[in-house]
């Protein structure tokens, strides 16, 4: 019996193992067994030369929370460094149309995980939120009720994890989680090891120990949790050095609460001064006001502290003589915060960021390395989103691929390999208001058209991207043959779908609306230009000892 024989039949037993688990029997569990002996036997790693593609490769799969697509150096930023990262860009090909599936964190996760778009697994806003009826707690006083939306991963879903898992690879998860409570951690779905992986989706306790996280025990007062995540990677590709792993890290920062240390501090707010400030920081979107400007030195240390932790694991790879056949995918969950939450960065000249329908909501870092091909394709512009990781790795990994599980995403090997994918269509769904100020929305890209649609009122906006990458100039008005063309398709999926969707509030009170949107402009966005500045101020203290991060030598 060959490899390829085996992986097909496991591949089918993964399918009958969740669609009908009442019909086991004794010769269908032995044969099982059997196969994940085998290729757990077979898929033993050979070292690589530079040039041979191995049969298991391993794979470092890198998520970080919140880091916006011009958050890094090498995407353009003048202000944050990021020379860890720059090294998977700079060695690996570039995806300059990469997207998450989501402007929120929980759905991008979930399709990374599925290889399906959010509308189709039902996690459409962040696990937490409210919905319904009790969205009206919040005090937003808006037109309509958010979407109800499924709250865990769903264990009829064969996942990515649990796929790499039944062909052989060990698998590790590091970091955030925040798909699901107790009953539906990374451990039960497929990862072997946990560290740091439950339903909290911050940082709870902060960046620097000791933190609140059942996962992820306290070890040293004043440690940096990206750093330990990180070391904790590290750990785990040594003791799989021989093995073909699947290492999944997952960073919280550089989610809110933002925090770094004194050291950073400094640097950056003097980067900041050397660069010149601007008189102002904000301008109102619809909403909310939105940052302009990078120059929160808090929020650079931190982006800084997360590069420190890249390079933490990336020089394991390096000393263990592992780069050469392992996999390195680097990303984010959705745009960088410039509106709400922290209010941390800007996403300019790309137009809005986490939480809104624009495209620095949803446009990310999207790096992936692939060490031994012969000749590198440095950069690649075909669109390509969350869900292509899936069947992406199960072609590299020599797994067959399962396009009934990954139905939305496709394997970009080919363009890899010099060959051109089809043209498809991209669905994003998000029956929620952002915190972040975005609305209720459902948005399809097909070749270099964008077109939004606003459950609030029903109007669409129309973008062309190749023209108008920033989203400046609205073109339904104008093309309204395309408005409806595209509108139609992306109606008509969200219905093939069963997509849920937000409803009228009969309580919704357009004096109270208006009232609140005068105090975001006269009281919330003059508060946060005071804070701006504060952060930029010389004697500057934050209240908690630089958030724990000076540690004692007694």
């Amino acid at each position: 019996m060959n490899l390829s024989l085996n992986v097909s039949i496991s591949e089918n037993y993964f399918w009958v193992d969740k669609m009908n688990k009442a019909f086991r029997s004794p010769l269908r569990m032995l044969i099982k067994y059997t196969i994940v002996l085998f290729l757990a036997f077979t898929s033993l790693k050979a070292q690589n030369s530079k040039g041979q593609a191995p049969q298991k490769p391993n794979v470092v799969f890198i998520l970080v929370d919140d880091l916006g697509l011009k958050d890094l150096s090498c995407t353009g930023s003048k202000f944050y460094e990021t020379p860890n990262v720059d090294r998977i860009a700079n060695e690996g090909t570039v995806f300059t149309q990469g997207y998450a599936c989501s402007a929120v964190c929980s759905p991008s996760r979930a399709s990374i995980m599925t290889g399906k778009f959010t509308a189709r697994h039902g996690i459409t806003d962040w696990i937490g939120a409210k919905s319904g009826t009790e969205w009206r707690t919040e005090k937003r006083f808006s037109k309509l009720l958010p979407a109800e939306y499924v709250h865990e991963l769903s264990k009829a879903d064969v996942i990515l994890p649990e796929v790499m898992k039944a062909n052989g690879y060990k698998t590790f998860f590091a970091g955030k989680w925040h798909l699901g409570e107790k009953g539906s951690y990374p451990e039960d779905h497929g990862f072997d090891i946990n560290k740091g992986g439950w339903e909290v989706g911050s940082p709870k306790g902060g960046y620097f120990s000791p933190w609140e996280n059942p996962s992820l025990p306290n070890v040293k007062d004043g440690e940096n949790l990206e750093m330990r995540l990180a070391k904790e990677t590290s750990a785990f590709i040594e003791q799989q050095k021989d093995k073909p792993f699947f290492a999944f890290l997952s960073f919280y920062a550089v989610h809110g609460p933002i925090q770094t240390t004194e050291a950073k501090w400094k640097k950056y707010r003097e980067k900041a001064e050397k660069n010149g400030l601007a008189k102002n920081g904000y301008v109102m979107e619809k909403d909310l006001p939105i940052r302009q400007v990078q120059d929160n030195p808090v929020y650079g240390g931190l982006v800084e502290s997360m590069d420190d932790a890249v390079g933490e694991v990336l020089n394991t790879l390096k000393r263990l003589n592992l780069e050469e056949n392992t996999i390195v995918i680097f990303t984010s969950d959705n745009g960088g915060v410039a509106s709400g939450d922290a209010f941390s960065t800007s996403n300019l000249p790309l137009r809005g960021g986490k939480g809104y329908q624009w495209e620095g909501g949803i446009r990310e870092p999207y790096f992936i390395k692939i060490p031994w091909l012969k000749k590198q394709v440095k950069q690649i512009d075909f669109p390509a989103t969350g869900a292509d990781f899936f069947p992406t790795l199960l072609d590299f990994a020599n797994i067959p691929l399962l396009p009934k599980q990954h139905i939305d995403g496709v394997s970009l090997k080919p363009l890899f390999e010099g060959k051109v994918l089809k043209d498809r269509e991209l669905y994003w769904h998000y029956p929620h208001y952002g915190n972040q100020g975005g609305q209720p929305n459902s948005t399809m890209r097909y070749k270099n058209w964008k077109l939004i649609h606003y459950w609030e009122d029903g109007h669409d906006e129309l973008y062309e991207l190749a023209k108008d990458p920033y989203e400046q100039t609205d073109l339904a008005a104008k093309n309204q043959k395309e408005t409806q063309r595209l509108k139609a398709k992306l109606l008509n999926w969200l219905k093939s779908v069963n997509a849920n969707y937000p409803v009228p509030d009969p309580e919704f009170n357009l004096e109270l609306a208006h009232k609140k949107h005068q105090n975001n402009v006269e009281v919330l966005m003059p508060k946060l230009e005071k804070e701006r500045l504060n952060f930029l101020r010389v004697d500057y203290q934050p209240n908690q000892n630089w958030w724990k991060s000076k540690t004692t030598k007694d």
